[in-house]
């Protein structure tokens, strides 16, 4: 088939929210991007040059999208949400089993077609939870990864590929990078359905309550995280990439609030007065927040845009989903 011969990219995951604007910063910079997903995005139309439908954890749909050297590649496919998903135990075996399906059928593919380095987008929750039991104090830095004991099934499938990327860096050559995000979140994500992350589940709550009322919040919202905007993310995942150093390395931001802060500054963005009605659910770890003194270090950058800016924008685009719902 006809093919620029510009940068080529190609993005695994392409449908999912960080995806979708990972693929938006590399057409920015002039790549030809294929992207890959079992679905399109869900808020906008895709910016790929040539995307296809199909299911990694399918071998031969792996071989047949990777059929070629591409100057980058990021695998940011898996099966993941936010705590309703992830905490509850009904999804282990499937999140376990089709994650590290895609990532063995990534990396095999991608060793014999010479590629040299695939970008991989891990998480802050292959964290020991023992590390993160006060909520004013989380330790996660990159060297406190073990001895392990995530929180999680998808945290020990996350540490789990992390070692295969690296096991491929040591025995066959291959320059592969990894990062651990921590809480991506920003317009054009999961706001609904139980998959959503907790910035969204927020937004939305209170853009559909009016003032003076009360919203869920699970747990007693003294856990503790940080948010990262999806702009400094791809920042991040770039920097990155086009590095010489293989991390792991947090991506996330080092502006720590507790879950009661959250909603008290997006009440505050919406203009409205919120209660909180606190009830029992999956909470994870009480405290977690990104070390950033390695990302700082090694490439001389680091997140650093407010978390209201992000929220700001995150808010407006969710109560405009809300309201065109409700319409």
């Amino acid at each position: 088939m006809a093919f620029d011969q510009n940068r080529t990219a190609l993005v695994l995951g392409a449908g999912g929210f960080i995806g979708s604007h990972l693929v938006k910063r590399l057409k920015r910079e002039g790549f030809w991007v294929r992207g890959v997903d079992l679905k399109f995005p869900e808020f906008a139309p895709t910016e790929a040059d040539d995307f296809v439908v199909g299911d990694l954890r399918e071998q031969q749909l792996v071989r047949s999208v990777i059929d070629r050297r591409f100057d980058e590649v990021y695998q940011l496919a898996a099966d993941m949400g936010g705590a309703g998903y992830i905490f509850t135990g009904e999804h282990d075996a499937d999140v376990m089993h089709n994650s590290a399906t895609i990532n063995l059928n990534v990396l095999d593919a991608a060793h014999k077609r010479n590629i040299r380095s695939v970008f991989y987008s891990s998480s802050a929750c292959m964290y020991p939870a023992y590390n993160q039991e006060d909520p004013d104090n989380p330790n996660c830095a990159e060297s406190s990864a073990y001895p392990a004991a995530p929180d999680s099934e998808y945290g020990w499938e996350k540490l789990f590929s992390e070692r295969v990327y690296l096991a491929y860096n040591r025995n066959f050559g291959m320059q592969n990078r990894v990062a651990r995000f921590h809480n991506i979140y920003g317009p054009e994500g999961t706001w609904q359905g139980g998959k959503e992350k907790a910035p969204a589940a927020i937004c939305r709550k209170i853009a559909r309550a009016r003032s003076g009322e009360a919203i869920e919040i699970w747990g007693d919202g003294l856990q503790t995280r940080s948010f990262l905007f999806i702009d400094e993310c791809v920042e991040g995942v770039l920097r990155l990439t086009r590095s010489d150093f293989e991390g792991p390395v947090n991506v996330g931001s080092d502006e720590m609030v507790t879950i009661n802060q959250l909603v008290d500054l997006v009440a505050d963005i919406a203009g409205k007065t919120i209660e909180r009605d606190h009830i029992p659910g999956p909470t994870g770890v009480r405290g977690r927040n990104s070390d950033n003194r390695l990302i700082r270090e090694r490439l001389g950058w680091r997140p650093s845009q407010p978390l209201r800016s992000g929220l700001e924008r995150t808010y407006d685009w969710i109560e405009r989903q809300v309201h065109r719902n409700a319409a």
